[in-house]
Order: structure tokens, then C-alpha cells, then sequence
């Protein structure tokens, strides 16, 4: 029986005697993001008689790292004082990605048990473009200003580090909030008491607009080095921050989409498991259909060359063989430059040196697969040499021209305001199954003669 399992049962059994100070001192050493996941799989109506155990602030970390409808289960189930209480643990962040999750009616209770103070951040919040980085943030953080001391700051750190997202880089502004430098908590500690902010803090900060792409603000973690990134309005003053652990969630968001998007499926934010069927079929049948329908070109391509068929039936036997080459060569070429693209190393003014290098590439390639495949042909297939020949010219001319398609689609679905994912190998390997049977065609007339 699996670990998991024997632990279910474990807790289920101490539940069922009441055994609640053990409950919570098994949960009190664990981490919110297990106890959410072990929560996922235990019964809904012993899930909020455990939630119920747990501390307080721990209550309200896990309560973070449930999935929706676990979540919205137990907001169901709790007193206004209970929910209240949750609530109020919570960041400002936390708060509006709960809001934006759950349905009206919920929300009213949320709202409806939330202070003030909280309910005019998250309307603040909301305001902002989705997906913006002003969505993302929190405005949970510590600000200093120049003409402190270093007792000043930690004086401040200490009144306000308990409601403050993160303490370990404080930013400092002037009298109106203006953005103008950063100082760490490891400055701060191994500085004087007398020493001024001002002089110690680095003015080379590095931020972004409220109105900027929260994608491109997640890279930006990766691009500086930082776990958190301070978020400024038009006037540059200092709004809020966005930190690593949501950086994070927004990278594995936006990867998620990217595959789905390249495999041809409509993304969804929903895990696998908890996905209905329906939901599962109108996310792939859309995609389906599209390249079904864009794959009759091949057909019509065969169609027409139907009497060449029939007087060489042994051209027949390399079509898969041509096109499946084809399609993953344009597939490998896509692949590489979306990334590109993602990464942000690739722009569209670079497309003259990627066709060139991908164009020695696609030689390459295509003569190493050409001689293999000839010498295959004559020593194995004991076909003639020009039905060899014409098998063996028509991969160079594929692989040339999958290559050369499948680099350049992306940059210009960048270019157009498309997803560059969309570009990505059922796309390209439609549209160079049709290239690679015409060349095959017309090359077998050229050779051949018919």
C-alpha cells in the first residue's frame, strides 16, 4: 500500500478518536504546500474538521496552496469569524488571486469579512490590466526613506515586517514615494546605527510599469538575479512588489500554456485530473478540425498525381517516410526558435541570420539523411537508382525547405501579435506535408518521366 495511503488512514483514524493535539503537532511539522496536497485527497468532511486544528498562521499559508474548489468548499463551511480570520492572514496578492478564482457569491463573503483597508487594495488591484504586472503584486512591503538612520529603518522593519510580504530588500523613497534606490536587510544589520540609509542604499534599481506584461516581469528574475522586483506607476513612484514565488508560478503558467498551445490544444488552467471530459474535448477538437481540414491539400496533392502512382506503386511505399522527416524537421527548427523567442533572444529583425544558419543546417541534415537513406535503398530495398534518386533529392529539398518554414513562421506570428506557440509542430507539419509531396511529385516527373 502506498506511503500516502497508510497516512490517510492514519490521520483519519486519529480524527475518529479525537485525538486533535497530535493531529496538530503532525501538521505543525510539515510544509502548507503538503498539507494542502495531503488535504486534496482526504474526504471533504474530515478536510475542515482538519483545517480546523491547524494554527492560525499556518491555517492561512496552506489555505494558499489549496486548489479552487478546495477552497471554495471550505469558505462554505466556515463561521463569518472563521473566514475572517483567514482572510485577514492573508497578503494583499493571495487575496485577489482568491477573489478573481472564486464565484460571485463567494466573493461577496470574502469581501464582506475582509477590513476596509483590504477591500479598497483589492479594488486598487483590480483596476490594473490582467495579466499586467500591477495584477500581480502586493503592496505588502517596507519602504524607507534616505534621511534614516539605520536604527530609524530597523525600528520601522520591526513595527511593519510582520504584515510585510518580504523584509530582506527594502526600497526607499522620497517624501513622494518616488523610487529612488534599494537597500538589503544584510546592509542594514552590518551597518552602524548612526550610518544614513540614504548613503548606503544602491540607486541602480531595477523595476517595471504597473502596465508591463507580467511575463515579461517574471523574466526579469531570472534575466537580474532578483527575488523580488519593486512595481512603479507612471510618475515612478513606488506602488508595490512582486516576488519570487509568484514570478515563479507565472513561469510555470505561461510554460504550461506554451506546450499546450504547441501541441494544439486549447489551454486550460485546470489540472489534468479535475478536468471533465467535455471541458478536455472542447480544448482539442478546435485544433482537430483545423488541421484536418488544412490536411486535404496533401490528399488533393496525391490525387492529382494518381496515374504517376499507379506506373511507380513503389513511390508510394516513401511517402509516410518523407513526410514524417519533413514535419519533424520543420518541428525541431520551430521548437528551437520559440524558445528563442520566449527567452527573449531571438526578435524579428534577427530572421536573415536564422533562415542563413538554419539553411546550412537543412544541408547538413538533409545529405546526412539522403546518403543513409540511399545506401538503404539500393543495399536493402533493391529499388532502381533513379527511384533512389528521386527519394534521396526530394529529403534534401524537405528538410531545406521544412527548415527554413519552420524558422521563420514563429517570428512572424511574433511579428503579426500571434503566439509563436501556435507555430509550433502540428501546425508547420501540416503545412510541409502538402511542400514535401509536391516536390516528390514534381521531382519523380522530373526523373522518371511520367
Amino acid at each position: 500500500m502506498p506511503k500516502s495511503k497508510i497516512f490517510e488512514r492514519y490521520i483519519s483514524a486519529l480524527l475518529e478518536g479525537k485525538k486533535f493535539k497530535t493531529l496538530k503537532d503532525i501538521y505543525s511539522h510539515m510544509e502548507p504546500f503538503d498539507i494542502a496536497q495531503h488535504f486534496d485527497s482526504m474526504p471533504q468532511r474530515e478536510v475542515l474538521l482538519l483545517f480546523r486544528i491547524l494554527p492560525k498562521d499556518l491555517a492561512a499559508e496552506t489555505f494558499v496552496e489549496m486548489d479552487p474548489e478546495l477552497q471554495e468548499m471550505l469558505i462554505k463551511g466556515f463561521s463569518d469569524k472563521e473566514l475572517s480570520e483567514i482572510v485577514n492572514e492573508l497578503y494583499i496578492d493571495d487575496m485577489v488571486d482568491l477573489v478573481e478564482e472564486m464565484p460571485a457569491n463567494v466573493v461577496a463573503r470574502i469581501l464582506k469579512n475582509s477590513s476596509a483597508e483590504t477591500r479598497t487594495l483589492i479594488n486598487d488591484i483590480l483596476k490594473y490590466p490582467e495579466h499586467s504586472a500591477g495584477s500581480i503584486m502586493t503592496t505588502e512591503f517596507i519602504s524607507l526613506h534616505p534621511e534614516m538612520t539605520v536604527a530609524d529603518a530597523i525600528r520601522r522593519i520591526r513595527e511593519r515586517g510582520t504584515d510585510s510580504e518580504t523584509i530582506d530588500t527594502c526600497y526607499v523613497v522620497d517624501n513622494k514615494r518616488h523610487l529612488i534606490g534599494y537597500i538589503t536587510i544584510r546592509t542594514i544589520i552590518l551597518a552602524k546605527d548612526t550610518d544614513i540609509i540614504g548613503d548606503l542604499m544602491d540607486r541602480d534599481v531595477i523595476s517595471v510599469s504597473t502596465t508591463v506584461d507580467q511575463e515579461t516581469a517574471a523574466d526579469m528574475f531570472a534575466k537580474y538575479d532578483l527575488t523580488v522586483l519593486p512595481v512603479v506607476d507612471k510618475e515612478e513612484r513606488l506602488v508595490g512588489i512582486v516576488t519570487v514565488d509568484d514570478a515563479i508560478d507565472i513561469i510555470q503558467e505561461e510554460t504550461t500554456e506554451d506546450i499546450e498551445k504547441m501541441a494544439a490544444i486549447t489551454p486550460s488552467e485546470r489540472p489534468y485530473l479535475k478536468e471533465s471530459v467535455l471541458n478536455i474535448w472542447k480544448s482539442r477538437i478546435p485544433w482537430l478540425l483545423i488541421l484536418m481540414i488544412s490536411a486535404t491539400f496533401t490528399g488533393i496533392i496525391i490525387s492529382s498525381y494518381e496515374s504517376a502512382l499507379k506506373s511507380y506503386v513503389i513511390l508510394t511505399a516513401y511517402i509516410p517516410m518523407l513526410m514524417d522527416t519533413g514535419g519533424n524537421s520543420g518541428s525541431q527548427a520551430s521548437v528551437t526558435i520559440i524558445r528563442g523567442l520566449s527567452l527573449h533572444e531571438l526578435e524579428f529583425r534577427d530572421l536573415p541570420r536564422i533562415v542563413w544558419k538554419e539553411i546550412l543546417v537543412a544541408l547538413l541534415c538533409g545529405i546526412t539523411v539522403a546518403v543513409v537513406n540511399f545506401a538503404k535503398l539500393m543495399l536493402f530495398d533493391n529499388v532502381g537508382i533513379y527511384v533512389a534518386a528521386t527519394v534521396c533529392i526530394t529529403l534534401i529539398l524537405t528538410v531545406f525547405v521544412a527548415k527554413v518554414v519552420g524558422c521563420s513562421l514563429p517570428l512572424f506570428a511574433k511579428k503579426i501579435g500571434f503566439d509563436p506557440a501556435v507555430m509550433a509542430s502540428p501546425f508547420i507539419t501540416t503545412i510541409v506535408d502538402a511542400i514535401s509531396l509536391f516536390i516528390y511529385f514534381r521531382i519523380s516527373r522530373q526523373i522518371l518521366g511520367f
